[in-house]
């Protein structure tokens, strides 16, 4: 891979950082509970309103999908989070009583081994991790335990993916969620193309949660795409995120069934409790409603599935 592949990898993986340093500081204002977070990212700096309002929305409305999916499955099923960073869903669905046969993260292993570097040395995220019959393994870049499995990988190699998921006893019959935020769109479309097909072709039932950037080719796309690239950060598979049809698209052309996008606005007002709501709009005035409209105009979240069982499950609505 050339210098300006790897200057590009660089600046993806830094995204990891700013969402994380994001969600610490609106979680630190109450906008949502999370007691795992500061474990893994114990510095943060203020952000605006719009952005702590929009970290809001995609955490609660991933959440609660990913909530009714466990529950409808009676947590007989797997989830994958593909450029998990340092999310801490894992725990804090422990904490919600919910748990699955299998959850694995996958990630650059510059970030799983910082990742794994903190679980090992705190109590409170290694307590959530034991299980009877099986030991915690651990190596510089992984951690494999009964159910928790975090793993590293370079997502455009599909070797990689498929080995990562042998290492990680996923089950292909069995349910499965794949979750990705804001990852596919920094992969080359013949990449992001190539790992949906994949997906498509090994697992026999599963569902997708993708959020990731929409409507991008009006003039606010135009001036997110040049923030983006000012700092080496370029949007490789921004053509599949053209439209919400285009995001629905890239599933039905790789093997999958089916799927429906929603963009954020409609998320924010049709999968989070209306009493949710009203108490995250008291914790900070907000003076520029247009701006946040803009940012949920231009976000989305898209449910897939290819569903050998039939299971007709309509992840996107509430409760």
């Amino acid at each position: 891979m050339d210098k300006h592949n790897l200057d590009g990898d660089e600046a993806v993986r830094s995204t990891n950082d700013d969402a994380s340093h994001c969600k610490r500081f609106a979680v630190q204002l109450g906008y949502w509970t999370d007691p795992y977070l500061p474990l893994l990212v114990r510095s943060t700096e203020r952000k605006t309103p719009e952005i702590n309002r929009g970290y809001f929305a995609r955490v609660i409305g991933i959440t609660n999908i990913i909530e009714k999916f466990i529950k409808a499955m009676e947590g007989n099923c797997q989830i994958v989070n593909f450029g998990a960073g340092f999310d801490t869903l894992y725990w804090k669905l422990l904490d919600a009583g919910l748990s699955v046969k299998k959850f694995v993260e996958i990630d650059f292993a510059n970030v799983t081994s910082r990742k794994c570097h903190y679980i090992r040395n705190n109590d409170k995220l290694i307590q959530g991790l034991h299980s009877d019959d099986e030991e915690i393994r651990y190596s510089t870049s992984e951690l494999h335990s009964g159910v928790y499995h975090l793993a590293a990988a370079d997502l455009r190699k599909l070797s990689e993916v498929e080995s990562k998921f042998a290492e990680c006893s996923l089950e292909y019959n069995l349910p499965t969620l794949f979750l990705f935020e804001c990852v596919l769109v920094y992969m080359p479309i013949q990449f992001s193309h190539a790992l949906l097909q994949l997906i498509a072709d090994k697992f026999s039932t599963t569902f997708c949660i993708n959020y990731e950037q929409v409507n991008m080719t009006d003039r606010f796309g135009d001036v997110m795409l040049s923030n983006l690239r000012s700092r080496g950060c370029s949007l490789a598979g921004v053509e599949a995120c053209a439209s919400l049809k285009t995001q629905e698209d890239r599933f039905i052309l790789n093997g999958w069934d089916g799927a429906r996008a929603l963009e954020m606005n409609q998320v924010y007002h049709s999968l989070i409790s209306p009493l949710e709501i009203q108490r995250i709009e008291k914790i900070e005035f907000l003076d520029e409603k247009e701006l946040l409209d803009q940012l949920f105009h231009h976000y989305c979240i898209c449910v897939a599935w290819k569903d050998s069982l039939d299971l007709k499950l309509n992840l996107l609505t509430i409760g």
